[in-house]
């Protein structure tokens, strides 16, 4: 452990797509005196009979939830003795996957993932069948995409009935983890509002939803409220404390928003995976019926609008491999656009879209066409930008740039160009294991989670002067977004969500 701690320990733990993060941490100063990581296998899965169901090749992305313990067992082993001093843990994780359990407890199938579009016929039936867009908007919040959980439960009942018959309990991915080290069945009003059937209004679960989907409120976890314990460890199976405290949780933007101390009016890119961007309101947003903005609740009691992309850094790292570069090899200039949407698109909704490229010529060199990917992955974020704020936001504002992304040079400096704002760059990283410890010393010390990370300092970090934002470049692809609707594969929905609003 090194020098002596000054707090007491608490652990959190980033459950994320690829792997399993574990953070010791003194709470008393935010210094990270221990640390693991391991692997998760993200495994595809095709639809009934091995056919298309709904996404681009039908491929969808599952892993298996009992990796995911067995992951977090190896990440904390390899925290040594300091994990066996903590006095509280909390897990964040990734959002909206479907995680089933039979009677027993034990996975009926592996957890369907956040970025599994497969749910997208799904998902236009029940905005269909249930008011349209903007009550669904209303009612919970956002507007159901093909990522949330509700589509893709409607998607198993449909596909898999017999593995919905043998469902008894329904997890989002955090939960299924704090309930292996609580015995309790808890999850938190931030991961709950990405499923699709949880009122904001109402705090609560939304029982109409649940029963025109078909599934038993008591299928779910209790809804912990901000600043309650899940329970505490309940064995010795994880090198953990017996009796240590156990926070509720949280989803992963969620956690990475307690991670840095966020306060109102101060917007956050996350490049990763997924791109993300959101800021903290105090106020509930009004539900956004073209789907862009998601109206999440927080992890402390306030509210996390946010737009996330499925394409980010996988999508333009591919794309450098395919033109045989170095992800920094970026020239500037010349007329290439491109819309990387190589997963399909959530923001955009566009879950059947392809990768599309316009606008080359004799002279066009192949960094600038990896430039061009770069651009059209930071668009969309932000063209929601201005969605996600409650007030416009002042130019000088800057915009705090966070995930693997942002330690790259080509995606700062884009991010500089076609936003025309400061970025300040956290020194601190992993962001959503922080701020899962913030929540787990906020529950140990009976503290503001958010205010217990802005004394730790994690927002600090390295600041970069605004740029001449190039709104020629931003015209370029709105333009090339809209030519492009056919081959997109954009459907007709009715009132549903307009592709690039």
């Amino acid at each position: 452990m090194g020098t002596q701690a000054a707090g007491p320990l608490v652990v959190g733990v980033d459950s994320s797509t690829q792997s399993a993060k574990a953070l010791v941490v003194d709470a008393a100063t935010g210094e990270v005196v221990a640390r693991g990581q391991a692997p998760h296998v993200v495994g595809g899965g095709t639809g009934a009979g091995g056919t298309d169901s709904g996404a681009g090749s039908g491929v969808g992305k599952e892993s298996d939830p009992e990796q995911w313990w067995q992951a977090l067992g190896e990440a904390l082993r390899q925290c040594g003795d300091a994990a066996r001093q903590a006095a509280a843990v909390s897990v964040g994780g990734q959002q909206h996957g479907l995680v089933t359990l039979d009677a027993s407890g034990r996975p009926v199938r592996p957890a369907l993932l956040w970025n599994d579009v497969r749910s997208a016929p799904q998902q236009r039936r029940l905005l269909a069948e249930f008011g349209g867009p903007r009550a669904w908007a209303r009612r919970v919040g956002s507007v159901p995409l093909p990522a949330f959980t509700v589509t893709k439960w409607a998607w198993l009942r449909e596909n898999e009935p017999a593995a919905a018959d043998a469902t008894a309990a329904v997890r989002l991915p955090h939960d299924y983890l704090t309930e292996r080290l609580t015995g309790e069945a808890v999850t938190d009003r931030g991961d709950a509002s990405g499923t699709g059937w949880w009122s904001p209004a109402d705090e609560a679960y939304d029982e109409e939803i649940l029963r025109h989907v078909g599934l038993d409120p008591k299928a779910l976890p209790r809804v912990a409220r901000p600043g309650e314990a899940a329970g505490t460890v309940r064995s010795g199976e994880l090198p953990l404390p017996k009796g240590a405290l156990v926070a509720a949780g949280t989803g992963d933007n969620m956690a990475a928003a307690l991670g840095l101390g966020l306060r109102p009016g101060r917007p956050v890119l996350s490049l990763g995976t997924s791109g993300t961007v959101y800021a903290v309101s105090d106020r509930r947003p009004p539900g956004d019926p073209t789907g862009t903005v998601a109206g999440f609740a927080d992890a402390r009691g306030g509210w996390l609008p946010l737009a996330c992309t499925l394409n980010c850094t996988l999508a333009v790292d591919r794309v450098a491999a395919l033109l045989g570069l170095e992800r920094e090899d970026v020239e500037p200039g010349g007329s290439a656009v491109m819309l990387p949407f190589l997963d399909g698109e959530r923001t955009p909704d566009l879950p059947h879209a392809s990768g599309l490229l316009h606008g080359l010529r004799h002279d066009t060199t192949r960094g600038q066409v990896l430039q061009a990917a770069y651009d059209g992955a930071v668009f969309a974020l932000l063209q929601a930008l201005d969605r996600i704020v409650d007030e416009e936001l002042p130019a000088d504002v800057p915009l705090l740039l966070i995930g693997g992304g942002a330690r790259g040079r080509a995606w700062r400096d884009t991010v500089r160009r076609l936003s025309g704002r400061p970025v300040v760059v956290p020194e601190a990283r992993e962001l959503v294991a922080l701020g899962a410890a913030a929540q787990a010393a906020g529950l140990l010390l009976g503290e503001d989670p958010a205010a217990v990370a802005r004394r730790w300092g994690t927002a600090r970090g390295a600041e970069y002067p605004a740029v001449p934002c190039d709104t020629a470049a931003r015209e370029r692809l709105a333009e090339t977004l809209a030519a492009g609707e056919g081959l997109l594969g954009i459907y007709g929905t009715g009132d549903g969500p307009a592709a690039g609003a």
